[in-house]
C-alpha cells in the first residue's frame, strides 16, 4: 500500500476522472461519495473539500460527455451539421450510455458548456432559416431519434453477424409458419446483415429530409 505521501493529491479533476471511469464501468448506480473516496484512496468525506456534493461531480461528467461531441457550426450545411453532430453524439452515448439520462436530467444551474452545446445546435438550425419554434422542435425531434436508437442498440440481444445468425435463426424456430411477415423481415435482415450504423444514417435521413421539405411552408423565418 502507498504511503500517505507517495499518493497524488485529491483534486476536483481527479474526483470527476475517478467518477467518470466508475459510471463507464458500472453505470450510475456505481457512484457514491464512498466508492470515489475508496478508489481515489481517501474516505468519501474527504471529497467535500473539493466539491461542494454528489450534484456538483454528476455536472461535472455530463461536461465531459458534451464535451466529446462535435458542435455544429452555423455558416456550414445545416444537413450535414445536424448528421454529423447525431452521429457524433451516438458514438458518444455507445461509450458512455449511462449519459443519456443523466444528460436530460441534468438542468439546474446549467453550466456555460451545457448551455453552449444547446445553444451551437438550435443556433445552426435558426442560420439556415427555421424559425425558433420549429428550430426546437427539430432539435428535439432529431434527439428523440437519436436517444432511442441508442437505447434500442445497446439493449438488442446481437452485436455480430454470428450473434445476429443465432437471434434470427432462433425467431424462426419460434414462428415457424404462424407469423409469415415478421418472417420475411428476418429472413431478409439475416441476408442483408444488419449495421447499425447504416440503420442510424437511413432513420436520421429520413429526419432530416422531411425537415428540409419545410422550405415549402410557413416554418421558416429570418434570424434577428
Amino acid at each position: 500500500m502507498a504511503l500517505d505521501s507517495d499518493r497524488a493529491p485529491v483534486t476536483r479533476e481527479r474526483i470527476l476522472d475517478t467518477a467518470f471511469a466508475l459510471a463507464d464501468q458500472g453505470g450510475l448506480e456505481a457512484l457514491s461519495m464512498r466508492r470515489i473516496g475508496k478508489a481515489l484512496g481517501v474516505e468519501g468525506m474527504a471529497l467535500y473539500n473539493h466539491v461542494a456534493n454528489k450534484d456538483e461531480i454528476l455536472d461535472g461528467i455530463v461536461e465531459r460527455v458534451l464535451a466529446e461531441i462535435p458542435l455544429p457550426a452555423e455558416d456550414g450545411d445545416w444537413k450535414d451539421e445536424m448528421r454529423e453532430r447525431a452521429i457524433g453524439a451516438r458514438r458518444v452515448f455507445l461509450r458512455h450510455p449511462w449519459a443519456i439520462g443523466l444528460l436530460e436530467a441534468r438542468y439546474a444551474d446549467s453550466s456555460p458548456t451545457r448551455l453552449g452545446y444547446y445553444d451551437a445546435v438550435l443556433g445552426c438550425l435558426r442560420a439556415a432559416g427555421f424559425t425558433p419554434t420549429v428550430s426546437m422542435r427539430a432539435f428535439s425531434i432529431i434527439d428523440s431519434f437519436l436517444y432511442g436508437f441508442v437505447l434500442q442498440e445497446l439493449s438488442l440481444p446481437f452485436d455480430d453477424p454470428d450473434s445476429l445468425e443465432e437471434v434470427g435463426e432462433d425467431l424462426l424456430r419460434q414462428m415457424a409458419d404462424a407469423y409469415p411477415n415478421l418472417t420475411e423481415a428476418t429472413v431478409q435482415a439475416l441476408a442483408d446483415g444488419w449495421d447499425y450504423s447504416e440503420q442510424f444514417r437511413y432513420g436520421l435521413d429520413l429526419i432530416l429530409d422531411a425537415l428540409a421539405q419545410l422550405d415549402k411552408g410557413n416554418h421558416r423565418g429570418k434570424k434577428e
